[in-house]
């Protein structure tokens, strides 16, 4: 296949490339944010783009509605450690061909791409493991349940009104890891941005997060 990829990690990137080029696939271009993986797919039109979605200039669903809307012919495929069912249901409704986590084995990646090269769907099997209904009756009765142990830490740190870079900071991880747990928050309570997930975990029921 002709494929792009697209990840903020180069490095990855670059040794993700050289495994998937000694199967036979043929790497056009590397993009490491949204903006350069679009205009790569536009200027190459590969088979497929193998995408992130935690990317330092937006969301990489951003990046996959726009290739599927333009680009219909290249086939998406999300690799990313961004799990959270609410995200993997979206990547779903936008069309993307297959989802992925990043701790897969390259052998794994090469197999899911000749699944979607063949016309089918390569979903990791342990993303597509449903909630029994009380845990969904749960998390719709107390949403910050939902939330790892990394992602509350996070949304205290939000709710205490610290920026992006002092977050990273002070959680010694990279902003795009940052970034992508802010994402997965989001997702999990249903807010649209940072604000309405601090007056959430702020409200009279769930003011302990605080």
């Amino acid at each position: 296949m002709r494929l792009v990829l697209c990840d903020d990690n180069r490095l990855l990137c670059e040794a993700l490339g050289f495994v998937l080029e000694a199967h036979g696939h043929r790497v056009l271009a590397i993009a490491t944010c949204v903006a350069e993986g679009i205009a790569a797919v536009a200027e190459h039109r590969p088979d497929a783009c193998l995408l992130d979605l935690s990317l330092p200039d937006g969301s990489g669903l951003d990046a996959a509605r726009a290739m599927r809307q333009h680009h219909p012919d290249t086939k998406i495929v999300v690799l990313s450690c961004l799990t959270d069912p609410a995200v993997v249901s979206e990547a779903k409704k936008i069309g993307v061909a297959g989802f992925l986590r990043k701790d897969q084995k390259p052998s794994s990646i090469v197999s899911a791409l000749k699944v979607v090269d063949a016309g089918g769907t390569a979903f990791d099997p342990r993303l597509m493991r449903q909630r029994g209904p009380r845990a969904v009756t749960q998390s719709r009765e107390n949403p910050l349940g939902a939330l790892t142990p990394r992602e509350t830490e996070v949304l205290r740190r939000i709710v205490a009104g610290q920026s992006t870079s002092q977050m990273a900071r002070e959680m010694d991880i990279a902003i795009s890891t940052l970034r992508g747990y802010i994402k997965s928050i989001l997702a999990k309570l249903g807010a649209h941005s940072r604000l309405q997930a601090a007056a959430i975990a702020s409200g009279p029921r769930y003011r302990s997060v605080a």
